[in-house]
C-alpha cells in the first residue's frame, strides 16, 4: 500500500480523498493555489504545496507544478480528485511517466470514455444502446445537414466535454448558427478542443448512471444506480439512489449492461455508465472515468467507500469480492449545496459568517466549509453536499427534509431554500420528474411567484 498520496484537488473532494487515506494509514499531501491557503483540506493534510496564483490554469491545472510538488514531496501516487485533471489521460501517462501511480483508470481508458463520440463508438461496438447522433465531430456545414436529416429538436454536445459546457438545445434551423458558435466557444474555454456532435433530443428522460468498480484483474462489481434527473442547464442538483422510475428486473439489466461492457474492454479503477432513460429503453450518452460528485448515494446504499476501493486497486489489490457479496440497502439522495443567488444563479463567493451543519441518524455533510472561511470566486460553487439515508425513500426524504431545516450557512448565498422548496414537491414526492422537470418548475415559479 502508499505511504504517501498527493491530493490534487482542492474543497470538499480533496477532504473526502484525505479521510480516506487517514484511515487506511496513508499520509497526505494538499497542493493549493493562493486563494486555498487556509482550506480545510490544506489544514488537515500531513504537508501542504502551494502551486500557484488563484486561476486554475494557473495552479490546479498546472501539470508541471503538480508533478514538481509530488516530486518534492516524494510521494508514491497523485489522486486527482474529480474535475480539473481528473480526466485528462495525457495527466494521468505523465504522472507515471514520472513514476507515480495514477489512482484511477489506465491513460487510455480515460481517452476512449474521454471524447465522447470515441465513447458512443466504443460502447456500440460492445452492443450497448446508444443516443442516435453524429459518428464524429461535424464541421457547421455538416452539423445542419445531419440536423435537418434526424430531425428538430436536436442537441449539440462538446465532444471532449461534460457538465453541460458547450451543451445547446436547438429546436429549429434558425436556431443552429447562433447554437453552433456558442457551443464551440465554451468547448473550446473549458476543454481546449472546440469539436462538436449532434444527438437527437430526448424530450423526458431520465438520467440514470450506472456506478462501477473494477480491479484490471478480471473482477467488475455494480453498486447499483443512481437517478440525476433533476438538473438545470444540464447540471445535476439532486441525486438518489436507487431510482424510483426502475422496477427491479430493469434495474438489474442496465446494471448487467454496463458491468459486461467494462469487463469486456478491462477496466480498471471506478467509472460511472450514464444513460438516459425514456419510453422503456436506456440509451448511453457517457462515461466518466473518474470519481462523481453524488458518490456518497452509492456508498450509502452498499456500505462501499469507493475512494478507498480506489486507491486499493490503483495499488494493484483485487477487489476480494463478488457481485454477490454486495448488499444494498434503503435509500440514499443528496442535494448538491452551491454558493450561487437563490434567484440569479449567479456565484455568491464570499466569507461564511456561520456555519452550523446538521447531524443525527442517517445523515452525512461533505464540505469544507468552516465558520470564517472564505469561498474564492475562481472556482466551481459547489461547497457542500448534503446526503440522507432512510430504510425507505420517505423515510429519507422526510430525514432529508428535517437536515435541511437545520443546515445554517451564512455571509454568503446559498441554494439551500431551492432544495427545501423542491424537497416538498408532490412530483418529487411522487419520483414523477424528468431532466427537464426542473427547468418547468423553475419557469413556472417565475410565471406564478
Amino acid at each position: 500500500m502508499f505511504a504517501k498520496v498527493l491530493i490534487a484537488n482542492r474543497g470538499e473532494i480533496a477532504l473526502r480523498i484525505h479521510r480516506a487515506c487517514r484511515e487506511m494509514g496513508i499520509a497526505t499531501v494538499a497542493v493549493h493555489s493562493t486563494a486555498d491557503a487556509d482550506a480545510m483540506h490544506v489544514r488537515l493534510a500531513d504537508e501542504s504545496v502551494c502551486i500557484g496564483p488563484p486561476p486554475a490554469r494557473d495552479s490546479y491545472l498546472n501539470m508541471a507544478a503538480i508533478l514538481s510538488a509530488a516530486t518534492i514531496a516524494n510521494v508514491d501516487a497523485i489522486h486527482p480528485g474529480l474535475g480539473f485533471l481528473a480526466e485528462n489521460a495525457g495527466f494521468a501517462q505523465m504522472v507515471e511517466e514520472h513514476g507515480f501511480t495514477f489512482i484511477g483508470p489506465t491513460p487510455a481508458h480515460i481517452a476512449m470514455m474521454g471524447d465522447k463520440i470515441a465513447a458512443k463508438r466504443a460502447m456500440r461496438a460492445l452492443g450497448v444502446p446508444v443516443v442516435p447522433g453524429s459518428e464524429g465531430s461535424l464541421a457547421d456545414e455538416a452539423a445542419a445537414g445531419f440536423a435537418a436529416e434526424i430531425g428538430f429538436p436536436v442537441l449539440i454536445k462538446a465532444a471532449a466535454g461534460g457538465g453541460g459546457k458547450g451543451m445547446r438545445r436547438v429546436d429549429s434551423p434558425d436556431m443552429l448558427d447562433q447554437a453552433l458558435r456558442i457551443a464551440r466557444q465554451e468547448a473550446m474555454a473549458n476543454f481546449a478542443n472546440p469539436g462538436i456532435y449532434i444527438e437527437r433530443f430526448l424530450a423526458t428522460p431520465r438520467h440514470i448512471e450506472v456506478q462501477i468498480l473494477a480491479d484490471g484483474q478480471g473482477a467488475v462489481v455494480h453498486l447499483g444506480e443512481r437517478d440525476c434527473s433533476i438538473q438545470r442547464r444540464y447540471q445535476k442538483i439532486i441525486e438518489e439512489a436507487p431510482s424510483p422510475a426502475l422496477d427491479d428486473q430493469t434495474r438489474q439489466a442496465v446494471a448487467r449492461t454496463a458491468t459486461e461492457a467494462m469487463r469486456r474492454i478491462g477496466y480498471r479503477g471506478i467509472g460511472t455508465l450514464e444513460f438516459l432513460y425514456a419510453d422503456g429503453g436506456f440509451h448511453f450518452i457517457e462515461m466518466n472515468t473518474r470519481l462523481q460528485v453524488e458518490h456518497p448515494v452509492s456508498e450509502l446504499i452498499t456500505g462501499i467507500d469507493l475512494v478507498r476501493e480506489q486507491i486499493r486497486v490503483a495499488a494493484g489489490e483485487p477487489l476480494g469480492y463478488g457481485q454477490g457479496d454486495i448488499h444494498f440497502s434503503g435509500h440514499a439522495m443528496e442535494c448538491r449545496i452551491n454558493a450561487e443567488h437563490p434567484l440569479t444563479f449567479l456565484p455568491s463567493p464570499g466569507r461564511v459568517s456561520d456555519y452550523h451543519a446538521p447531524g443525527g441518524p442517517g445523515i452525512r455533510v461533505d464540505s469544507a466549509l468552516y465558520s470564517g472561511a472564505v469561498v474564492p470566486p475562481d472556482y466551481d460553487s459547489l461547497v457542500a453536499k448534503l446526503i440522507a439515508h432512510g430504510r425507505t425513500r420517505e423515510a429519507c426524504r422526510m430525514r432529508l427534509m428535517r437536515a435541511l431545516s437545520e443546515y445554517v450557512i451564512g455571509g454568503i448565498a446559498t441554494n439551500l431554500d431551492l432544495h427545501r422548496a423542491l424537497i416538498g414537491e408532490p412530483d418529487f414526492v411522487a419520483g414523477r420528474y424528468d431532466i427537464n422537470w426542473l427547468e418547468r418548475w423553475i419557469a413556472s415559479r417565475a410565471t406564478h411567484p
